[in-house]
């Protein structure tokens, strides 16, 4: 990812405005340019704000299409961060949807699977799975030993998915 400060600055600016004919214009303008570090916290903050479906559906579709590894790390502090549970949802979509490789944040999607609600829960345990043949032995471990120490009551919607998260872990 480059850095560019003009570029942040002219989003924020267009992003500020009521247009949101220019604003999905300019997401789609920036499937054409080289990536730049701060674009995809500034496209987060957007979604989590807009009602308008053509914004969200724009931002979502540029998130699922990201092919430069060095987004992963930007993407996974959005994801950290305390955004509504449909954007969270949708940022961890975006991991499994986009093919990159998050195998080294299967600790923290994990985290993310136990204390998020059930769609999320479901788009972490699919990154997960399919980034756990890159997790070393001991990295699944330290995983299966947080999921046991936060168990789930059988009772929870989620119950089915955690064992399934273990199932996943422990082959």
């Amino acid at each position: 990812m480059i850095k560019s400060e003009e570029k942040v600055k002219k989003l924020t600016e267009i992003f500020k405005k009521d247009n949101n004919i220019q604003i999905t214009e300019e997401i789609e303008l920036l499937r054409q340019e080289k990536p730049v570090e701060g674009i995809i916290g500034l496209l987060v903050a957007l979604f989590d704000k807009t009602n308008d479906i053509l914004i969200k559906k724009t931002i979502s579709g540029f998130l699922n299409d990201l092919k430069d590894q060095s987004a992963c790390h930007e993407v996974m502090n959005e994801i950290r961060k305390p955004w509504k549970s449909d954007t969270i949802s949708m940022l961890v979509s975006s991991c499994w949807q986009s093919g990159l490789n998050y195998s080294e944040y299967c600790l923290d999607l994990t985290k993310i699977f136990l204390k998020g609600d059930f769609i999320t829960a479901i788009e972490c345990l699919t990154v997960i799975e399919g980034a756990v043949n890159g997790i070393s032995i001991e990295k699944r471990n330290e995983i299966i030993i947080l999921i046991k120490e936060n168990p789930i009551s059988s009772s929870n919607e989620k119950a089915t998915l955690t064992y399934e998260l273990l199932s996943i872990l422990e082959r």
